[in-house]
């Protein structure tokens, strides 16, 4: 199946090729500004669908739009007739094409373009009227907040915002061209307007917070709720503007002659993640906690976990090592400590399912004693 993609080297553009090579059934032809618009004509008898992404947003004289937008527009639609193919259109319309500006005007009639040539020719037409899209790969300081933002707080510079409470409708790159496929391959439930799910609204106050709290939790290591939703859809964004050389941050490492011990992330309802070392014949622990709970997963060496119920003084102990992934739990009310009981240093995984607080640690230092 060979598509034409126009205004493949736009932001839209370039997350839709990447996508589409994916996929092996799929080739795709290229139109990208500066090309001639006679190579429409050309393009189109080889051409099973067309993404028609190409236009123009912020000219410098006005004209350009209905130049970019609806003649371009009307040309393709002239060069699908001269083919004499039912050739699908996806376009990517505004959602300003329903306002009176030049550049709604300009998207409204390329829109009626289409309309009429599904109406007269019959090429399925899919008619996206797109809020703000962000994702990877826009470019800061043209027609996007959440790129500049992004940009901009990943290297420490200002932003600037003159209101706070006013509100942004985003849908995400990732979600638009999964709907884009799903309309190339027929699976569309919208003919001729399609809406892209889910949308967002956010205050471009709210936007810049997060994007701030985003950058700030490599210094206080707590992550934001990245997994699901508008979340994690701009913090992926947010980190793809990172520049190479900020790629990596450092975290605190304390040791001491047992080892040494690091965290590694925190979060703000699921505890925290750290790791520490303990040389040959190195005991660490020794202490119980009434609610705490954590996971060890040893990754290197032998350890020799033990442990004392505070009130029955049951005894219990087992071995793990490195070769054999293990997870071993502590549990309230069970003092604990672990041994290096091999010959190399023992590294160790750790998740504790909530942040340490030094002022109310729930860790009570009592040993565990020997079995006997």
């Amino acid at each position: 199946m060979k598509v034409l993609i126009t205004g493949a080297n736009g932001f839209v553009g370039k997350n839709l090729v990447a996508h589409l090579s994916e996929r092996k059934d799929i080739e795709v032809l290229c139109f990208i500004r500066g090309d001639d618009v006679a190579q429409l004509q050309v393009l189109m008898p080889e051409v099973d669908f067309v993404f028609h992404l190409a236009g123009v947003n912020r000219p410098q004289d006005p004209q350009e739009f209905k130049t970019g937008n609806t003649d371009l527009t009307q040309a393709l639609c002239d060069a699908i007739e001269a083919s004499g193919k039912l050739v699908p259109v996806l376009y990517t319309s505004s959602s300003q094409a329903e306002l009176d500006n030049p550049y709604g005007s300009s998207k409204r009639g390329a829109e009626e373009a289409l309309l009429e040539l599904a109406s007269k020719h019959g090429s399925a037409v899919y008619l996206f009227r797109l809020p703000n899209v962000f994702g990877k790969w826009a470019r800061p300081n043209y027609n996007s907040a959440v790129a500049t933002f992004c940009h901009n707080i990943a290297r420490d510079l200002p932003i600037q915002i003159n209101d706070l409470q006013a509100r942004i409708n985003l849908v995400y790159i990732d979600d638009v061209v999964t709907h884009f496929i799903a309309a190339m391959d027929g699976q569309s439930l919208g003919e001729p307007f399609v809406s892209v799910e889910p949308q967002y609204s956010i205050s471009v106050g709210a936007l810049a917070e997060q994007l701030q709290a985003f950058r700030d939790s490599r210094t206080s290591l707590i992550s934001e709720p990245v997994g699901t939703g508008l979340v994690r859809a701009l913090y992926s964004t947010y980190v793809s503007y990172l520049p190479p050389e900020r790629f990596t941050y450092q975290v605190p490492k304390y040791g001491d002659p047992r080892g040494v011990f690091v965290e590694m992330l925190k979060t703000g309802d699921s505890g925290q993640f750290s790791y520490f070392t303990a040389h040959p014949g190195v005991t660490r622990g020794g202490h119980y906690h009434h609610s705490k709970t954590e996971k060890f997963l040893v990754i290197k060496g032998k350890a020799c976990f033990r442990f004392r119920h505070i009130v029955s003084g049951e005894f219990y102990e087992l071995f793990t090592t490195g070769e054999q992934p293990e997870i071993v739990e502590t549990v309230p009310g069970w003092t604990h400590d672990i041994t290096n009981v091999g010959d190399e240093e023992m590294i160790v995984m750790l998740w504790a399912n909530e942040i340490f607080d030094r002022e109310r640690p729930d860790t009570y230092a009592r040993p565990v004693g020997t079995e006997a």
